[in-house]
């Protein structure tokens, strides 16, 4: 009855849709008509159709998912009486019909040709035609690039003497044989600067652009404070007979107005650097502080670069508001005197933020209390103590005295905005956007089966290299120590001390454990693309005091560091994203996520807290959190299987198309597979052992849809997925669920904070 009513459900929302888009066409006035579709063509490869579509002028009205009208159908819809007030809010979220203009097109086909020539392409052309059906006209633009232009020679004509010599050797290439710069005489080599103008590279009008702003950029790095990049000026010899273009790089001389007679271009150097707070009040840091933070120098010459990097090192520290860095010229002199004025913000906060929870039913409420200090040491560090409490009433547990879960944890972290590290000279701490953070915490835990006690510290590493995009973590030194004071008897009895119910994973991770790590994790995210990836490894140093010192060993046989046996593993994680979008309201989202982990040495499994889980909002969305795995492996549904549905290799691939709907709404259809594994053989987890035979058998599929909600600085996601691809079964049935839906089976519903990835 369920499905019925879906595939119900889905045949109405097509009717809508069909409904809409044909009703639109009576909005079109007569002898006009509907802008169906726009198409762009082109005869050559050296042009990408869709990377000109920003000059077409005319677009047609947005589609969902890049195939209905919605929004169209919705104002279709509306009719035209617009004294009702539901006809005023479906046109309010609808969109207007296009209406195809031949102005516009013409037009349009003008910009798509400056847009070719200014590619090198100086002989393009463009055919527009159209397709009529009824009402509604589909555009159709046929670009002809031809052959592209290319650079023959490159002369820099440097009118200021001074600058000449200073660029000497770090201009482009003029001719494959030769070199031309004229007035000046600059001699330059080649190779110096890869991303110069070089002679027989196809010319562009961005190329131009990029050498001007190159040569600006260079010239405000070494004292031109009053240099921009109008002063420099382009000609273009294009009228031989062949392909070929000669470029003249004109480098003029200082003016000031056009009054003004021409002079070489002034070069300032820093006199005096001077620091003032807001208002009447002091800057509440240490002078160390603020130097360290400022990379202009006294007595050096002025920097564009340093200026920028000044401003970022201010920005980033959390007490400071904002920065305002003034210059003021040092008159009948090439000085300049630099004021940095800092505003400053509260240095202490107080914040309380509740919570509400639902565990399968079970209701609870928790709440934290942080205090932060944004200037402890008078350094701009950051230190922060966050109390918090939880309290879940746990119902439906037998053999148990207490049915609740409570927790309380204390955790202070400090964080400085510089590296603190020996052996690191002021150069590489001023080039780094970095911070050192360390931190301690602990974690009380009591539930009906057992309580826990977590004690945690770490020193870790943060910085960034934004000209690459990049920024690191270094976890230096990572300690954590489970400590399990009291195990439920009834818990020992049915899961860890029985005989026909033993589970080496379960017993494992209910034991006292010490971990610890170093790790390394690289972010980048640039343009369309993403990845992250991270390596940790724990337990070496202990292993090689342990074998050094032959310390004792447990009935296991493994060693222990204060009467404690410790993990030891190594764990890689690799995460790529990508991104296609097709327009403004619709792209598409392609992710790969692989992770593996092995223990080795002291260890015979993985921490839990280390082990891999698949399932849930960001990860194969037709099945709940862990309940996916490991391999072939079916769970129990007990209330402890979780344990079980964990493994030491993870594979994860998602497509998803998302495409904007109306207002803040966003929709979703996803495809997601993948699947974890343990590396061993565990007789608890029957099926879930990876094998190149068998692991691809062994994938889960699952398709869904999804809404969002985006608010720019948050996004609200529900997500629905159906089983496509189930590898715990083996009959046609159950294995091909996309075949034989069953949806209180099949279905899964999440709610969740964030893209999935």
């Amino acid at each position: 009855m369920k499905t019925f009513r879906i595939s119900l459900l889905s045949l109405l929302v097509l009717l809508l849709l069909l409904l809409g888009s044909c009703s639109s066409s009576k909005l079109v006035p007569d002898n006009k008509y509907l802008l169906e579709s726009v198409e762009i063509r082109s005869d050559a490869r050296a042009i990408a159709p869709n990377s000109l579509a920003p000059y077409i002028r005319q677009k047609a009205n947005s589609k969902w998912f890049s195939l209905f009208k919605m929004p169209l159908g919705t104002y279709a819809l509306s009719g035209r009486d617009s004294s009702k007030w539901i006809n005023r809010t479906l046109r309010k979220i609808g969109e207007k019909p296009v209406i195809f203009d031949s102005v516009q097109a013409r037009l349009s086909v003008e910009d798509l040709c400056n847009a070719m020539k200014d590619q090198g392409f100086m002989h393009s052309r463009v055919d527009f035609t159209t397709k009529i059906h009824g009402k509604k006209l589909k555009a159709i633009y046929t670009l002809h690039p031809g052959e592209p232009f290319r650079i023959r020679t490159i002369k820099y004509d440097i009118q200021d003497e001074e600058i000449a010599r200073l660029l000497k050797g770090k201009l482009g290439d003029a001719t494959a044989s030769q070199q031309q710069v004229a007035h000046a005489g600059v001699p330059h080599t080649d190779g110096t600067r890869a991303d110069g103008l070089r002679a027989g590279e196809q010319f562009s009008v961005a190329r131009l652009e990029s050498e001007r702003e190159r040569i600006a950029d260079m010239l405000l790095d070494s004292g031109y404070y009053k240099f921009h990049k109008d002063f420099i000026q382009f000609q273009v010899d294009s009228s031989s007979s062949s392909n070929d273009i000669d470029v003249d790089v004109q480098l003029l001389k200082y003016r000031t107005n056009s009054d003004a007679p021409l002079t070489n271009h002034p070069r300032y150097k820093m006199r005096y650097i001077t620091y003032s707070g807001d208002g009447y009040h002091h800057i509440p840091l240490r002078r160390m502080v603020l130097s360290n933070a400022t990379e202009l120098t006294e007595n050096a010459w002025y920097n564009q670069t340093s200026l920028e990097n000044t401003y970022r090192n201010f920005g980033r520290m959390p007490i400071i508001k904002y920065t305002n860095i003034q210059f003021k010229e040092v008159p009948d002199t090439n000085l300049l005197d630099c004021d940095i004025q800092i505003d400053t913000q509260k240095p202490s906060t107080i914040s309380l933020q509740p919570e509400g929870t639902n565990t399968a039913g079970d209701l609870g409420a928790a709440a934290s209390l942080t205090y932060e200090n944004r200037n402890l040491f008078h350094g701009s560090e950051l230190f922060s103590l966050q109390l918090r409490a939880a309290f879940e009433a746990i119902t439906g547990l037998e053999g148990y005295q207490d049915e609740d879960f409570e927790e309380y944890s204390v955790e202070a972290k400090l964080q400085l905005p510089r590296f603190i590290a020996p052996f690191l000279s002021s150069a590489f701490r001023r080039r780094r956007s970095a911070a050192t953070e360390f931190s301690v915490s602990w974690d009380l835990q009591n539930r009906p089966e057992f309580h826990r006690r977590v004690y945690s510290a770490a020193w870790r590493y943060r910085w960034s290299v934004p000209s690459r995009h990049t920024s690191y973590r270094l976890d230096l030194l990572d300690l954590n120590y489970v400590y399990m004071p009291w195990i439920s008897p009834t818990f020992k009895h049915d899961y860890i001390d029985s005989v026909s119910n033993r589970n080496a994973i379960l017993r494992y991770n209910y034991e006292d454990l010490f971990i610890m790590k170093l790790g390394l994790a690289m972010v980048y995210n640039y343009g369309d693309n993403a990845f992250r990836m991270n390596i940790e490894t724990a337990g070496n140093v202990l292993n090689g005091m342990a074998h050094a010192l032959n310390l004792h060993r447990n009935d296991e046989g493994h060693y222990t560091f204060i009467n404690i046996a410790y993990a030891q593993y190594v764990k890689f994680d690799f995460d790529y994203t990508h991104s296609v979008h097709f327009d403004t309201n619709n792209s598409l989202v392609l992710h790969g996520d692989f992770g593996i982990a092995y223990p080795y040495g002291n260890s015979d499994i993985l921490p839990f807290e280390k082990r891999y889980f698949s399932g849930g909002a960001n990860s194969v969305r037709g099945w709940g959190v862990r309940e996916l795995g490991p391999g072939s492996y079916k769970g129990q549904n007990g209330r402890i299987d979780f344990i079980n549905q964990t493994g030491d290799m993870k594979l994860t691939m998602n497509v998803e198309y998302r495409s904007s709907l109306f207002w803040k709404f966003e929709g979703a259809a996803f495809i997601d597979a993948g699947n974890i594994w343990t590396l061993r053989n565990y007789a608890d987890q029957p099926g879930g052992q990876f094998k190149f035979d068998k692991f691809y058998k062994q994938i889960a599929v699952s398709y869904g849809l999804g809404l969002r909600l985006n608010f720019n600085y948050f996004i609200l996601r529900l997500d629905g997925g159906m089983k496509a691809v189930n590898p715990s079964y083996e009959s046609n049935a159950e294995h091909f669920p996309i075949v034989h839906p069953d949806f209180s089976r099949d279905f899964s519903f999440h709610f969740a904070v964030g893209m999935p990835f």
